[in-house]
This record gives structure tokens, sequence and C-alpha cells, in this order.
């Protein structure tokens, strides 16, 4: 008996215990609460916004846009929504989908006029005893030039309440600044990948020409030498006019000039001195394709080639903390620094089309402080200069 005691009082003992632990968290969970009801509420739209503006930056396609609707269904907080961009629906969540064509049809007068339109029941009838569908509202999205581009639709179990139209104009208006964006990123891909394209197209003729001249001279006199020379200008070349990606690291980069320099000091021949000074550990920083190579271009094509004598080219790069600073130095005929500040297709032969072409690049990528630093004056040789961070999240070599 007195151990039937015994194990009904332990069995209170825990509950009470147990009882006593949940109180302490009730009162400590009130005690710090992490936010009021309107700071829970302002959170959960802030967040269910960043769930539908993922996929609406990558552009506006079916696959996107069903990813982005049920996350704008519960901003809106309708019964069915919809993103139609007036030929066919591109996505649709909730109740109500069977009217699509329907939709599709006041999204088209949407796009058409650029105006929202409300729908109510006799605008949408139906057969289906089990049809929810009282009404809709129907707000454009605009794209970056003004266009509209696509329609959100909203549908509503009653006639529209303003509520409902207010907050579908609102999400439209801010899915059409997400559709905008996403399209003013992919024309700055699109401008990059022009940008490299001229880039290839101002260096290359110049030392296309120059370096076969200088191949050509050694195919009787040395015939060795002239197949290397065609191997490393082959190589060159692939390089160049490779098609794959923006960026590239260090390493490669340094190859490329490393053989752009050996059929370079084939046709000088001891005039053309290279120094080079490399820290290993910048090796894999990733940079924009092709933006050291117009540098030393420019280092000996516009510095020591007008220099009568020996001319030194210095490429140097070196660890910086959470930078990579490099530079391309050459004590040759130098330039005026005010050339810098035309645009460059008036500068002589568009000589100095490669310098601003890599200097907008570099802005373009990691930002304004990072374009390039050059120093120059007439007969006192050019140095030129960039900070590149080691790891930036829109570079992948």
């Amino acid at each position: 008996m007195a151990g039937q005691i015994g194990s009904v009082l332990a069995v209170l003992a825990v509950l009470a215990a147990l009882a006593a632990a949940v109180v302490a968290v009730l009162r400590l969970r009130a005690r710090r609460g992490i936010a009021t009801t309107m700071q829970r509420a302002t959170y959960d739209v802030l967040h269910t916004a960043s769930l539908a503006a993922e996929p609406l930056r990558a552009g506006l396609t079916p696959a996107t846009a069903a990813k982005a609707v049920r996350h704008l269904r519960t901003l809106v907080g309708a019964v069915g929504l919809g993103l139609d961009d007036g030929e066919k629906c591109l996505a649709y969540d909730g109740r109500g989908g069977h009217h699509a064509e329907q939709l599709t049809a006041a999204a088209q007068r949407a796009l058409t006029g650029r105006r929202s339109i409300v729908l109510t029941a006799s605008d949408l009838p139906c057969d289906r005893v089990d049809c929810v569908v009282r009404g809709a509202v129907v707000a454009p999205l605009s794209g970056p030039d003004g266009a509209a581009v696509a329609a959100l639709v909203a549908v509503a179990d009653d006639h529209p309440a303003p509520g409902l139209v207010q907050a579908t104009l609102e999400a439209a208006r801010w899915a059409g600044s997400q559709v905008a964006l996403a399209e003013l990123e992919s024309s700055r891909e699109r401008l990059a990948r022009a940008e490299v394209r001229a880039l290839r197209a101002q260096i290359s003729p110049h030392f296309i020409y120059n370096a076969l001249t200088a191949i050509a001279s050694f195919i009787r006199t040395d015939p060795e030498r002239a197949r290397e020379l065609i191997l490393e200008f082959a190589e060159f070349t692939r390089y160049s006019f490779r098609t794959h990606g923006e960026f590239t690291t260090l390493a490669e980069e340094l190859r490329s000039i490393d053989r752009y320099l050996t059929i370079e000091r084939a046709r000088f021949g001891d005039r053309l001195q290279v120094r080079l000074l490399i820290a290993p550990e910048v090796l894999p920083v990733g940079l924009p394709f092709l933006c050291l190579q117009p540098l030393v271009e420019n280092a000996v094509r516009h510095g020591l080639s007008r220099k009568p004598g020996v001319g030194m080219v210095s490429i140097e790069a070196r660890d910086a903390g959470a930078e990579c600073h490099i530079t391309v130095e050459d004590d040759g005929v130098g330039m005026d620094p005010s050339v810098f500040g035309l645009d460059s297709s008036d500068n002589e032969d568009g000589q100095h089309v490669g310098l601003v072409n890599v200097d907008e690049r570099l802005r373009s990528v990691f930002g304004d402080h990072h374009g390039l630093v050059v120093e120059t004056a007439p007969g006192a040789g050019t140095k030129v200069s960039m900070r590149v961070p080691k790891f930036h999240p829109q570079v992948r070599a």
C-alpha cells in the first residue's frame, strides 16, 4: 500500500513539474514576445512579397509565374489569382480556374487599354453549381518602358470590394516593378556581351595582322620557332573568341597575356622587356573576361612601339586583403591625360576604346569605386591600375 501511494505521489510530482514548466514557458513567451501583432503582420507581408519577388526577378515566364502566383494571392487575399499575358494564362492559383478564357479576354482588354477592369457576376457567367466566382479585378503590369506586359487577375467570391480592388492594383504595380528590374538586368547582361564583342573587334584585327607578319618572317629562317608561334597564336585566339562566360580567372587571363607577349616579343625582339610580379594566392580571383589584355596591348602598341630603344612592360598582381590590386605599367611615350575625358571615337584611330571599355565593364560589375586609374603624361610612360574584389556574388569564373 505504501508503495502504491509512493508511485501516485511520484506521478503527481512529475505532473506538477510539467505544469510549472508550461507556465514558465508561457510567461517567458509573453514577456519576450518577438513582435507585436502589427509587427507580425508587417513581417508576414514583407516575407511573402520577398518570396514572390525572387521568381519575378528572373523574368515573366510560365515557370516563374507559377512560383509567384501563390504568394501574390496571399498578398491580395483573393479566392483565386492568375497572371495572364492577354493570349493565355501563364499561371493560376486557387479557385475559379475554369473561367480562364473569360479572364484572358478581360486581361487582353486591360492590356490594350492600359487600365484596370472590374468584372461582376454578369461578366463571368457559369453553369457550374459549385462555382464561387462572383467577380474579378484585372490590373495590368507595366514593364521598364511603360508598356503593359501582363495582367494580374484577382477573383472574388462576392462583388469585388474596394479593398480587393486597391490591393490588386498595388500588387500589380509592385509585381510590374519586379518584372521591369528583371528586364533591366537582362539588358545589362546583353550590353556586357555586346561590349565584349566590341572589345574583341577593336583589339583583334591589329594584333592578328602583326602576329601573322611576325610568324611569316620566321618560316624560312627558323621553321621550328614559326611553328611554336603559330601554336601560341592559335591558343590565344581560341581564348579570345570563346563564347561561354562573361568572367574568367586571373590565372587564365595571365596565361592568355603570356601568349600575346610571346608573339609580340617575336616581333619586337630585345626591344620588348617584360616583368611579372604575381602573388600566387590571387590567381583564382574572378574578373571580367578580357579586362587585362587591352591594358597590356595598350602598353605595347601605344606606349613602347613608338619609343626608340628598349621598353619595359610590368604586370603586377598583389594580395590586398579583400581585394586584388592589379597594375600594368610601361616606360613608353605616355599620353595626354585629357584624352580620357573625350569620346573614345574622337581619339586617334580609336586607340583608347579598349581602356574605356574595360573601365565601364569594371564599374558595371563591381561598382563605380572599381574603375580604372590611369597615371600618365607625355614622355612619362603609363600606369593603369584596378582593384578587383576577391569575392563578388555576380562573378562566376
